[in-house]
Order: structure tokens, then sequence, then C-alpha cells
């Protein structure tokens, strides 16, 4: 029955976390100009908007998930992702913020899926975030079934 709460609750975690990333883009697209803004950010070198350039700035954001063996895994970093993966797991990104993203944050995420703790039972593995080399979220090594989540400014 463990098992099949875990598998439930992680669907229901990273429902939410995809829920969450696709909500906040369609929410602002009014017309043809959010369309350019939301392409030239997934491009590092954009060249949309020299004023905003100005007033960017690029967080480093690592996303690691410790154990061994495989399991699945959601995280939200550039983009909303879920991946069969062999741990340990790593993966880095560059975040360009915009004025106003450094003032409200960028969601950052990830959802690990279950390893066998040392008692033999289903935990969820140990996640970390760390933005700028900085450690800003970890799951106390998979105590926290809601993985790790930090909102970047």
């Amino acid at each position: 029955m463990g098992m099949r709460k875990a598998t439930a609750g992680l669907a229901l975690i990273v429902s939410g976390v995809l829920l969450t990333g696709c909500g906040g883009g369609d929410d602002g697209g009014a017309g043809g100009k959010p369309a350019p803004s939301a392409s030239g950010s997934e491009e590092p070198g954009g060249s949309t908007g020299g004023a905003d350039k100005g007033g960017e700035v690029v967080r480093e954001v690592t996303l690691e998930v410790r154990g061994t063996g495989k399991t699945q895994i959601a995280y939200v970093a550039d983009g909303n992702r879920t991946e069969q993966v062999t741990l340990p797991w790593k993966k880095t990104v560059e975040l360009s913020l915009t004025k106003a993203e450094q003032e409200v944050g960028v969601l950052v995420s990830v959802v690990p899926g279950s390893v066998p703790g040392e008692d033999g039972m289903l935990k969820p593995a140990p996640c970390t975030i760390t933005v700028d080399g900085e450690k800003v979220d970890d799951n106390q090594d998979g105590k926290d079934v809601l993985g790790c989540k930090h909102m970047v400014k």
C-alpha cells in the first residue's frame, strides 16, 4: 500500500508542477508581442529588446538527484520535463531573468522518484538545487516527499 501511495503522490506532484509551469506562460499571451519575448528568452543569445538586456541577469541553476539505480524524475528548469534517469543525475542550466522575473522569481523544481532506503523501504531520492553555486533547497535526504523547489530571482 505504501508504494501505491508514493506513486499516487508523485503523480499528483508532477501534475501540479506541470500545470503550474504551463499556466504561467499561457496567461500572459494577449497579442503578438508576448510570443517573441517568450521565444527570445529560450534562445540564450536572442537579440530581443536591447533595453531589456541591460536589466537582465543570468543565473546558473543546478538540479541534482542522488542515489543509485534508475528512477523517474520530473523537473522544471529550462522547460517542464519528466525523464527516466540513472542516478546520480545532474542538470545545469543558465536562466536569463528579466527585471520583472527578478522581482517575482522564476520557479525551478525537481521531484525525484523513489529509491530503496537503508531499511529496504522506498523513499524519495535525495535532491538539491543550487543557484550560482549556493545551495538553496534540498529535500532533507529524501524526507520531504515534495522534492526540491526554489524561486530564482
